[in-house]
């Protein structure tokens, strides 16, 4: 077999050889200094080069937040904290992390439609920015501002009345659990001003993993309408507007990397607006795949080879259980292969059709279907690219009983 074309992800890591090369180390040397297999291995050097590509495209005076649900790993949120502008985190444990990096309070928000109490009380006293996603929320805030002697910093979070279009998930539009309706704002506004909250701005999120920039600006400017149009009724002026993200980055054959020229083309035209109806606004883009999904990967080791009926299984000591993201199993409809390769054979001519699986006693274990590969044997290192995001904590890691796999930030 002739080597086929290389994915675009691929093109993000250097080789040397037959190695492929992550965080300066080829595969080999990384896999020893690791001390075990399978592990996730986090490219500092990709997560400049992203966060500079973004920089380099949105206007200055647009802010960058890292939403912390895509990766929570502690090393990984720290790095970014000095990269970004601020922090976005889902529940109390990432608002720990989150606090740990130094990271200003103030550049920290808070979302998610099932807060605890506990969760809440946590966040007034750190001072970060709440999203406030019910008249519940509101009602336990005025609460505890009371009791703790400070008032809650709150934005809302709304559930617009567009979807991103084109999305790999929609987060806004129609009936949903996130935020609260458009045409329901108003009133809540109203009672966030009675309870004597400090009411600071808006979170629109319309959906997330788009590669249309058209999408993703006209999202943006619905979003920019919309908070207007509730800013007539807000207690206070708007000082944050987060416009949510849903950047995308490239998984399967076909796929093209976002244009983020017409998008930052964008942004700025939309600066310019809020400069002059939304005087000392902030406009926030919030991302979190799109930072980190393309610094990562997935690295199991090959423990057995098995021909069945002719075509060859490659067993590793990774699998599903690990990795769900990559075997199809969250948020696929019809499974395709994520890039893989076998990074210490990235020279190799000799080919071969073959399946990577799992040691779990399920068929959905599978990490690559009938995919040409680089002949491997029992050692051999296989790569799954595409896996900084959405891989170690959003994965069954105690299914059948496995040991972890180990992260590390290189």
């Amino acid at each position: 077999m002739s080597e086929p074309p290389r994915h675009a992800a691929m093109d993000q890591f250097d080789v040397d050889r037959d190695q492929l090369i992550v965080g300066g180390l080829p595969l080999d040397r990384l896999a020893e200094r690791v001390g075990s297999t399978p592990f996730y291995a986090y490219d500092r050097r990709l997560l400049d080069v992203r966060v500079a590509e973004l920089r380099r495209h949105l206007p200055p005076a647009i802010k960058l937040h890292y939403a912390m649900k895509a990766n929570p790993m502690p090393a990984l949120v720290a790095y970014m904290a000095r990269l970004v502008d601020g922090l976005d985190v889902a529940s109390g444990r990432e608002l720990r992390v989150a606090l740990d990096t130094g990271m200003d309070p103030r550049e920290i928000s808070f979302a998610g439609p099932g807060k605890s109490e506990a969760e809440l009380a946590q966040a007034v006293a750190a001072g970060i920015l709440l999203n406030v996603e019910s008249p519940r929320e509101v009602a336990a805030l005025a609460a505890i501002s009371a009791a703790q002697g400070r008032p809650a910093r709150v934005a809302v979070r709304v559930n617009p009345d567009f979807e991103l279009k084109s999305s790999g998930m929609k987060m806004g539009g129609g009936p949903k659990q996130f935020g609260v309706d458009a045409e329901q704002v108003p009133a809540l506004l109203s009672e966030i001003g009675h309870q004597g909250l400090a009411f600071e701005g808006f979170h629109i999120y319309s959906g997330s993993q788009n590669l249309k920039a058209e999408s993703i600006c006209e999202a943006q400017r619905k979003t920019f309408e919309l908070a207007m149009r509730l800013a007539a009724a807000a207690p206070s002026p708007v000082k944050v507007l987060n416009l949510g993200g849903g950047f995308g980055i490239p998984y399967f054959p076909g796929e093209q990397r976002l244009d983020l020229a017409p998008i930052g083309h964008n942004l700025a035209e939309l600066g310019a607006a809020a400069a002059t109806s939304l005087p000392g606004a902030e406009l926030v883009v919030e991302l979190g795949r799109y930072l980190v999904g393309e610094a990562g990967v997935y690295v199991c080791r090959v423990v057995d080879r098995k021909i069945s009926r002719g075509h060859v299984f490659l067993v590793t000591d990774g699998g599903m259980h690990q990795h769900l993201a990559a075997s199809g199993n969250f948020g696929q409809v019809i499974r395709k292969n994520y890039p893989v390769v076998i990074g210490n054979r990235m020279s190799a001519t000799a080919r071969e059709n073959a399946s990577v699986v799992g040691p779990l006693c399920t068929p959905l274990d599978l990490l690559a279907d009938h995919m040409e590969l680089a002949e491997a044997h029992p050692g051999d290192l296989v790569v799954v690219f595409q896996s900084g995001a959405y891989g170690y904590t959003a994965s069954p890691l105690l299914f059948l009983s496995h040991p972890a796999p180990v992260e590390v930030l290189v």
